[in-house]
């Protein structure tokens, strides 16, 4: 690895368009040059030229079905270096001189939203301290580990850690602590963070909506997730922006 190499992986994410291209995708959907062409605010033409820069650089692959090609980010590593870019451009925002007040999309994200493969958002972040608080997971520095208590403690949300893939078969972390991005605390990555947010998609207590990074938190969710977690951290879920009364109770 050379400097120049270094050089045009940060210039194939530092164009504005493909930027927009890529955090799109962060949240591991795959989607066509179409799609992203309107993500980027660009011809489809000048569109699939950026895509084949970064499939070309490794950011993204693409993938065939039907008439269709759809592309995704290429790894999870792919998904790290854009989530490290996004805390550091959130630190160093400029700070308001005034409040300002977010739309409803914006507050749908801060509640709950996926992280490449993972949850974030205040939904994701009470899950880690659950799990923290619960002495099933540790976090030291950028590691992450799961004890002997995870498996009774995930059993409660119906999880069978007993039946999850060897970890040993991959190079990915099993556990890891990620920034959000938004709460500036940690959330739970890794192939852990991959099967909390799977099992929550198959149970239906979240739901994707289509063209959005923002999960919806069902009712069957908030039943599941806040006895789970009890009342004092589902406040912490709910609190701060509007939640639906039938579903905050």
């Amino acid at each position: 690895m050379n400097t120049n190499q270094i050089a045009h992986i940060a210039s194939l994410v530092g164009e504005p368009a493909r930027t927009a291209m890529l955090m799109e995708l962060l949240d591991g959907r795959s989607l066509t040059a179409h799609e992203l062409a309107g993500v980027g605010n660009v011809s489809p033409q000048t569109a699939s030229r950026h895509l084949a820069l970064m499939v070309e650089g490794g950011l993204l692959r693409v993938e065939q079905h039907g008439r269709h090609r759809y592309h995704r980010l290429a790894s999870v590593d792919v998904a790290r270096v854009l989530e490290g870019i996004t805390q550091l451009a959130a630190q160093n925002a400029p700070i308001p001189r005034r409040a300002v007040v977010p739309g409803p999309k914006d507050a749908a994200m801060r509640m709950a939203r996926s992280c490449y493969d993972h949850l974030a958002g205040r939904l994701g972040v009470a899950i880690a301290h659950r799990l923290l608080a619960d002495g099933a997971i540790t976090f030291d520095g950028e590691a992450g580990h799961v004890t002997d208590k995870a498996g009774a403690v995930l059993a409660r949300l119906g999880i069978d850690l007993s039946a999850s893939p060897d970890s040993a078969n991959t190079r990915r972390p099993y556990c890891r602590p990620c920034l959000d991005w938004s709460e500036r605390r940690f959330h739970v990555a890794g192939q852990l963070g991959t099967l909390i947010c799977t099992h929550s998609l198959e149970r239906g207590w979240l739901l994707r909506r289509q063209g959005m990074r923002a999960l919806e938190i069902t009712p069957k969710g908030v039943a599941a997730l806040r006895d789970w977690m009890g009342q004092e951290d589902w406040r912490q879920v709910t609190g701060g922006d509007a939640f639906p009364a039938r579903l905050a109770a």
